[in-house]
């Protein structure tokens, strides 16, 4: 005899070893304990919408938003009872009776009605569910439901008697009498004039949303502990034998926003942390994101914030990035797991990540700036918001675009959510500022001392005349002395412009030194893995690259050899010469042609105006850069944007503001999703020499992380010139799980590349160059079929 007074909230179990389904009850109480875990980790929410009550009201959504699945067809859905009669309703819709007995004011009643019928499926949705399955007098049209059949009779199938039995019993609410009302007005006035920012009450209901969403997400994966930073979390910092610097003494007193000006090894990283503790003391708990922009330096502060002794641990720090799944791909390769598991421990770690149990993250800024395209599920990332601190590192990295999308979200999140945000750069133009400070609005500067300054004079710039692969003989000649500051032969550094130049450069000088790595963009997912886990290691004495080397590298040479970029560009190169600062003062070559490929790269004014900048810094202090000059310098070099940049910067960020203040919760923005993907230039294809393996280990190891680490990245028009010279042509591979032949076939579709490419050497025999992509080589094909023709 099946007791339908107990009412299922889900067909699965908690555990697995666990054969008990989830009663709704359960799921009630998993929701509200997240709810509790919420308040301690966003205590400024109620303060950020003015609204007192608002963990009360949270608390009633939680409680009442699934009691429509006590309708009979739904419970007999989840106990597996093929003759039901749920006929594909939705259980949200089946709560929102309940919601008009609380003793609530109207509008109170209203945003809980709004969160409550929204939680599974966008207003667009339910609209055209409404509209295909109700007539005008709410009678159903497809689902054979009988003339009488409408919202009132089908919802005298909820078991009203044990619903209110469960309110009354555990949840101290008394009810009497249900009166059912159709959720058509609901939905369609909502449609026709959904809540827009300008509206008084936009946030409540968009926090209370998000809010929400995250009580439901969490509690259908039995996650109810958020993570927080406390006091005694920065321990780490304090454990010291030194003193702080001036500068990182001045942000750990200040409260409130700080634009942070320091050199290259100054402690950026330390400042920012010192200052987020003393935010969390003054205003309290909220999320932390340290934004960052590229992925291997998101990679490597993870490691660096995430240490048990000299970070936070790992329980308190995450990341996200579009490579996330390579990464702990790699991670977990470290240890002896099957592929199964290992499968499953990434699956476990990116989630984690993806959700608000860690109170750290590492990101791009993208990850921050979906949420202001409506991207599914925005409501929750705008929450997560609140109360929040914000720290960006390396802003000086961004296009005119990206700077004017950052800015519409600094504006957004210190006027509207109570954010506190620090900013810091080594280098950074003063019109750039100006436009920050006016976007955070109140705010510290803090500048590195003077004292400091004259500390870090490490490097001597040498402008040589002509083309780097003119000069190679000179740069075989340093490789080969000793520096006396080491007593080994210098380590050298050169930095190309493009993959192509860089790939010529090192093929040439590979052989004259034992130990080299060449780094650049063109390399697949894996061998660019094994590259950075080398350079971390065991420095090389000879490293080639791009501009992939302008940051986050913790590296240290003795010289520099790059061809010509932007002052900016060059004094994060720089950066990567004489780190610590104990080889005295170090040669920084910088060559004064450029070839013509390059001017697609970097604008010609504002490397003519590095040059003569340069030239400058020759003629009065031989070339020693003393770095409390770079201001200076910089704002020379960039004085304002140019024309195009201007020009890109005013129309992103019109259109991400006019876009922002469109945004509704419970509505979809596929046009504005779109706009967000648009951004990202770059579209992944297999070379031919790899696919081999990349199909192996799809088919027969069931490995999809692994062979997506076999692609390489191409940007959109090369992609197109491709097509166009038949070199890359569609492919796909079907298969099943290789332990079980009769499971539901797989097919993948990918791109296929006829270019060479030169893998990362396996072994001292390997005679490869470990070159990466060569774009203007063929790969030769020979198939199977061929040899037999």
């Amino acid at each position: 005899m099946i007791d339908y007074n107990i009412i299922l909230a889900k067909s699965e179990p908690k555990e697995p070893t666990d054969k008990t389904p989830v009663t709704l009850e359960e799921h009630i109480e998993d929701g509200l304990r997240v709810l509790t875990a919420l308040q301690e980790c966003f205590p400024n929410a109620p303060k950020v919408v003015n609204l007192e009550q608002f963990w009360k009201l949270l608390r009633w959504c939680v409680i009442f938003h699934d009691l429509g699945k006590a309708h009979l067809g739904f419970q007999k859905i989840l106990r597996g009872i093929e003759d039901n009669e749920w006929n594909s309703q939705r259980h949200e819709l089946f709560s929102l009776p309940f919601v008009e007995e609380l003793e609530v004011s109207e509008k109170e009643k209203q945003w809980m009605r709004l969160v409550i019928a929204g939680h599974h499926r966008t207003y667009e949705w339910l609209d055209e569910f409404i509209n295909a399955n109700y007539n005008e007098t709410g009678e159903f049209d497809d689902f054979d439901m009988g003339e009488d059949g409408n919202f009132e009779t089908e919802f005298e199938l909820v078991n009203q008697q044990a619903v209110l039995e469960l309110l009354k019993t555990t949840y101290q609410v008394s009810i009497n009498e249900v009166s059912a009302v159709s959720p058509n007005d609901l939905i369609a006035n909502y449609i026709s004039n959904p809540y827009y920012k300008e509206k008084s009450d936009y946030f409540i209901l968009l926090l209370m949303f998000g809010a929400f969403k995250h009580c439901d997400h969490l509690s259908s994966a039995f996650i109810h502990h958020l993570e927080k930073l406390y006091t005694k979390d920065f321990d780490f910092l304090h454990n010291r034998t030194y003193d702080l610097y001036e500068h990182q003494q001045k942000a750990f007193e200040t409260k409130g926003n700080v634009i942070l000006t320091a050199p290259t090894g100054s402690g950026k990283t330390e400042t920012a942390l010192l200052w987020l503790q003393r935010q969390l003391d003054t205003t309290g708990q909220g999320r932390t994101f340290y934004i960052l922009p590229f992925t291997a330096s998101i990679n490597a502060m993870y490691e660096r914030l995430g240490h048990e002794e000299k970070g936070f641990g790992k329980d308190k720090v995450g990341m996200l990035h579009g490579k996330l799944s390579a990464y702990l791909y790699d991670y977990f390769n470290d240890y002896q797991y099957s592929q199964n598991k290992k499968k499953e421990n990434i699956q476990n770690l990116g989630t984690k990540f993806k959700t608000l149990e860690t109170p750290l993250k590492i990101m791009t800024p993208f990850q921050l700036l979906k949420h202001l395209f409506g991207v599914k599920g925005f409501e929750k990332g705008i929450f997560e918001f609140v109360g929040g601190h914000f720290i960006f590192d390396e802003i000086h990295a961004y296009d005119a675009g990206v700077f004017a999308q950052i800015v519409v979200l600094l504006k957004y999140i210190t006027q509207h959510l109570n954010a506190k945000v620090l900013i810091m750069t080594a280098t950074f133009p003063t019109f750039m500022k100006e436009i920050l400070k006016q976007a955070i609005g109140k705010s510290l500067e803090i500048k590195a001392s003077n004292k400091l300054y004259s500390n870090f004079v490490r490097h001597q710039v040498i402008v040589k005349n002509g083309f780097l692969h003119e000069n190679l003989d000179f740069i075989k000649k340093q490789l080969q002395r000793i520096n006396p500051k080491t007593e080994k032969a210098n380590t050298v550094l050169i930095v190309c412009n493009t993959v192509k130049s860089a790939q010529s450069v090192y093929l040439q000088l590979q052989k004259s030194v034992e130990n080299s790595v060449l780094l650049h963009s063109s390399f697949c997912g894996r061998d660019r893995t094994i590259l950075e886990k080398q350079l971390k290691d065991n420095e090389p004495q000879l490293l080639v690259g791009t501009q992939a080397i302008e940051v986050s590298l913790d590296i240290d040479y003795d010289m520099i050899f790059t061809e010509p970029a932007p002052l900016d560009a060059l004094v994060q190169r720089f950066g990567r010469v004489n780190r610590k600062r104990k080889k005295g003062i170090c040669p920084c070559y910088v060559f004064s042609e450029r070839n013509d490929s390059d001017k697609y790269i970097y604008n010609d004014e504002l490397i003519a105006n590095t040059l003569n900048v340069l030239k400058i810094i020759e003629n009065t202090n031989s070339g020693i850069i003393k770095e409390q000059q770079l201001q200076e310098y910089i704002d020379i070099v960039y004085p304002s944007f140019n024309a195009e940049q201007q020009s890109i910067y005013d129309v992103t960020y019109e259109y991400l503001t006019n876009s922002v203040n469109r945004l509704s919760p419970f509505l979809k923005y596929k046009e504005k999703e779109e706009d967000y993907y648009k951004q990202f230039d770059g579209i992944k294809v297999v070379p031919v020499a790899l696919e081999h393996e990349y199909r192996d280990l799809l088919q027969n190891k069931f490995d999809f992380i692994g062979a997506e680490a076999l692609k390489v990245q191409i940007r959109k028009n090369r992609f197109v010139q491709f097509l166009n010279e038949n070199s890359l042509e569609p492919a796909s591979i079907a298969f099943t799980h290789p332990d079980n032949p009769k499971s539901k076939l797989i097919e993948i579709s990918y791109f296929r590349l006829n270019k060479k490419y030169s893998t990362i050497p396996k072994s001292e025999d390997d005679i490869s160059d470990g070159l990466g992509l060569l774009i203007n080589e063929d790969e030769i094909i020979v198939r199977e079929e061929d040899l037999f023709s």
